[in-house]
C-alpha cells in the first residue's frame, strides 16, 4: 500500500486532496487504513470508491460488476460465485451511483482533457417511430461523453450533441475550448 498516493478526505483538514506530501502513514496493513498526520483521522483505502463499506474482496465486486456491464443475467452470476440475488443488485445499483457521480464531478463539470472525441450518429426505428440518437466518447479512455436523441438528422444534432458532451462550449456552438 503506498501512502504517497492518498490524500486526507477529511473536509476540514488543511491536508485535502494533497498528495505525496508526506502527511498520510500507513495505520493498519491489514485493514487497509490510512491515518492523516495533520488532523489524526483515519479512513479506509476505498474511501470514496463504489466499495467503501464492502466487505468482499475486492477481486470479486470488480469481476462481478464488470459480468454484470456486458450484459451477464445476475441469475447466472448468483450461480456461478455462490452469491445471494440482493448481494449483486445492490453491488449493480452502487456502480451505477458511483458512475453518475463521477460523470457529474468530471464530465458535466469539464474536467477532461478532450485532445480526441469520437462522435457518430445511429438511426433508431422505434414503434411508429423512426429517431436518430448522437454519441460522443473520449477516445483515449473510452468514456461516453453524452449522447442526444432527435426525430431528424441534422445540424441541431450535432449541435446538441456538441453540447452534451463539452461543457464548456457556448450555446451558439462551435468548438471545445479544451
Amino acid at each position: 500500500m503506498d501512502t504517497s498516493k492518498q490524500f486526507c478526505p477529511n473536509a476540514a483538514c488543511s491536508a485535502r486532496g494533497k498528495k505525496g506530501e508526506g502527511t498520510i502513514s500507513m495505520h493498519d496493513r491489514k485493514r487497509q487504513r490510512y491515518r492523516c498526520k495533520i488532523c489524526k483521522q483515519t479512513f479506509s483505502a476505498r474511501r470514496g470508491t463504489m466499495l467503501e463499506g464492502l466487505r468482499k474482496p475486492r477481486e470479486l465486486i470488480v469481476i462481478v460488476v464488470t459480468l454484470l456491464s456486458y450484459g451477464c443475467p445476475l441469475q447466472a452470476i448468483v450461480h456461478a460465485f455462490e452469491l445471494d440475488e440482493r448481494t449483486v443488485a445492490a453491488w449493480r445499483d452502487r456502480a451505477g451511483v458511483h458512475c453518475q457521480h463521477v460523470h457529474q464531478a468530471m464530465v458535466e463539470q469539464g474536467q477532461l482533457d478532450l485532445i480526441h472525441v469520437q462522435a457518430d450518429e445511429i438511426r433508431v426505428k422505434g414503434y411508429k417511430i423512426i429517431a436518430w440518437m448522437g454519441l460522443a466518447m473520449m477516445v483515449s479512455t473510452r468514456l461516453w461523453l453524452g449522447g442526444v436523441v432527435q426525430v431528424s438528422r441534422d445540424r441541431h444534432l450535432a449541435d446538441a450533441l456538441l453540447r452534451a458532451s463539452c461543457a464548456d462550449v457556448p450555446p451558439a456552438g462551435g468548438p471545445c475550448s479544451s
